[in-house]
């Protein structure tokens, strides 16, 4: 599962929580990993992971990001992915909640 291995991978790499879905501990820095499309074709699988960070301040979330975003082009180093790009990233603060959140969205494609 794509999202397992992403996640142990940052979760490796950060010192923050890496999570599949928002706790109720509302920790003030965290990165929240979704699958959010996927496909299957002549042997590799493709998967379109989108990736969440949270922190204290508007700037210190765009720097996780910018951290996650060097981190996920590292991940071509593990065995299992062939390749990661990112689609788009964008300040994505919560409305509603009024946390700071910016998203990243990456295309990976691996072996399962």
């Amino acid at each position: 599962m794509i999202e397992k291995i992403i996640y142990d991978y940052l979760k490796s790499k950060l010192d923050c929580p890496v999570l599949f879905e928002e706790s109720e501990k509302k920790a003030k820095k965290f990165v929240l990993i979704q699958k959010v499309g996927s496909s299957k074709e002549n042997g590799l699988s493709y998967a379109m992971i989108s990736i969440q960070t949270y922190d204290k301040s508007l700037y210190k979330t765009a720097l996780l990001n910018e951290k996650i975003k060097l981190l996920m082009d590292e991940s071509e180093d593990l065995n299992e992915i062939v390749k990661c790009s990112l689609n788009t990233d964008y300040n994505f603060t919560d409305e509603e909640t009024k946390r700071y959140r910016y998203q990243a969205v990456f295309d990976i494609t691996f072996y399962e």
